[in-house]
């Protein structure tokens, strides 16, 4: 019954599902900071962690309803050539939201109303409920995912754990990072719009490699944190010509 901890390949397939499921939790971390940050400080590393180990839990839930996860793929009715199924219309539904809330989000921010929102106290059980149907969505792609990689629960399970553990690590930098800087927050923002897109024309069957995204996300937020340092040494520089 053990005889997977001695075999090289089941640790090959821990670690890939591992490493994948962190890549597939990016979406998650940027809107959990998003949400968490509209609430009072004192609350937020609740929050954080609370919106994490929900997101275990659902991944693990729905790994062990993974015959019920797969009936979701099953086509529910047809539009045109389009066959949708449950789990399409969850990623419409999800898609749809993730653009609404960026878009306002930015538009607040183009208007100056940023400062205003920030000072409202958000409530702590409405933001939970958002962060928990945004997991839900976000986990759909990530245990489909691991259902494609493996056969084995316990693995899966395990690797669920161990890219959370990781998750939970690098949510609070990230979170200090966009709400530090506004540039970043815009550019995290637009990641989630583009994001939406793709979950929406998921349900039309037209998909679009993650790790293009992913990749285009990494580079321009490289770009602006070396914007940063520039304009942080640029400033330093002045002072001390002031001086």
């Amino acid at each position: 019954m053990l005889e997977w901890i001695v075999d090289s390949n089941t640790w090959l397939v821990l670690g890939t599902l591992t490493i994948l499921e962190i890549i597939l939790g990016i979406d998650n971390i940027i809107f959990l900071s998003l949400v968490v940050s509209k609430l009072p400080k004192i609350q937020q590393e609740k929050a954080r962690c609370l919106g994490l180990a929900m997101a275990m839990l659902i991944r693990l839930a729905l790994l062990s309803s993974i015959t019920w996860v797969i009936r979701l793929t099953h086509p529910l009715f047809s539009i045109m050539v389009y066959s949708i199924s449950a789990r399409d219309l969850i990623l419409l539904f999800g898609g749809f939201f993730l653009i609404w809330k960026a878009s306002t989000e930015i538009y607040n921010i183009i208007k100056g109303l940023q400062e205003q929102q920030n000072n409202q106290v958000h409530g702590f059980r409405s933001a939970m409920i958002k962060i928990i149907l945004l997991d839900i969505i976000f986990s759909l792609d990530s245990v489909i995912t691991a259902v494609g990689l493996s056969d084995h629960l316990f693995i899966m399970m395990v690797a669920v754990i161990a890219a959370v553990v990781v998750m939970m690590y690098v949510a609070m930098p990230l979170g200090e990072l966009v709400n530090n800087h506004l540039s970043i927050k815009v550019l995290t923002l637009a990641f989630l719009i583009l994001v939406g897109f793709t979950l929406m024309l998921e349900c039309f069957k037209i998909y679009i490699p993650k790790g293009y995204i992913y990749f285009a996300m990494f580079f321009s937020m490289a770009v602006e944190i070396l914007n940063l340092m520039c304009r942080k040494t640029a400033g330093i520089s002045q002072e001390n010509n002031m001086k």
